[in-house]
């Protein structure tokens, strides 16, 4: 007895679908694991002997494993000072631009006055000039200031986020509707409980990402603290870093360790704020 023609048509339909999907998921993981490589390399490299860091081919996990270059880190360098610093920058700038990116976006999205848009227009320009273009007259305002080797003046730069205004300010028009707020006006509150009781939690995944992109644009800052920290005790760690790196020669060994350590507060917060991030940045996608 033959087989509905139809039944088979749909089995091999099947069939092919999931030999794509198979095969999708092979690319996708055998990309993966590339991009993980260098940072596996990275961190195995920090506890191996120089003379097997040079061997070829070269090995993933360390032959004899030793913690000489982590324990030459920390004692040659004050590596943690520096993490220290960056952790302080990184934290209060994600602050500074939490702050002024919801209270600008919240202004731009729900207030209705003609300026504003002219405000906005400005903002968004703002967003296409590198950083550079006007780093070294804000280099003089901070030394007009007296406030360079100091988080005031890593922070000088690191305010305000064009790009966050812009975010926060799209969330805002799609996720609070003008009906609840005047609800809430109506009720007597006043626009401080508004802003505090009802806006802000609402954007709370949107801030979320915001905060992680905030995060890693001052943890990964490097011209800016380079030119405002001319005192060893007051660099960053991407300042420090480049200390291992001579005009001829790289001194892999320490870098690897001290990168590795580094790694540790920028994935951990990584992990704490993952699940805000996908969804601040998933639900701004898909809105736009």
């Amino acid at each position: 007895m033959s087989a509905n023609p139809s039944t088979q048509s749909g089995k091999r339909r099947r069939m092919r679908k999931l030999l794509v999907d198979r095969s999708i998921d092979l690319i996708l993981l055998v990309f993966s694991l590339l991009m993980l490589l260098p940072l596996v390399f990275l961190v195995s490299n920090g506890f191996k002997t120089p003379q097997e860091m040079l061997a070829w081919p070269p090995t993933i996990i360390p032959a004899n494993p030793t913690i000489d270059n982590f324990a030459a880190v920390l004692q040659d360098t004050p590596l943690l000072r520096w993490i220290f610093n960056s952790i302080l920058f990184a934290v209060l700038s994600t602050l500074a631009i939490l702050a002024t990116s919801s209270i600008a976006g919240y202004i731009l999205a729900k207030f209705r006055y003609r300026s504003l848009n002219v405000i906005f227009a400005l903002v968004l320009a703002t967003a296409i000039v590198p950083f550079e273009v006007y780093m070294i007259p804000l280099y003089f305002q901070a030394q007009s200031m007296g406030i360079l080797n100091s988080i005031w003046g890593l922070l000088l730069g690191y305010l305000v986020m064009s790009f966050g205004i812009f975010l926060i300010r799209q969330n805002v028009i799609h996720s609070i509707p003008d009906e609840l707020l005047e609800a809430a006006r109506i009720d007597g509150a006043g626009e401080l409980w508004i802003f505090f009781r009802i806006v802000l939690p609402l954007l709370r995944g949107a801030l979320g990402a915001l905060g992680v992109l905030a995060f890693f644009q001052a943890w990964t800052a490097f011209a800016w603290p380079m030119i405002v920290a001319t005192n060893r005790e007051a660099y960053t760690i991407e300042v420090g870093l480049a200390l291992f790196q001579t005009g001829f020669t790289v001194d892999l060994g320490r870098l690897s360790a001290a990168s590795a350590l580094v790694l540790i507060p920028s994935i951990s917060l990584f992990v704490i704020l993952r699940r805000n991030f996908v969804q601040g940045v998933a639900s701004t996608g898909l809105k736009e």
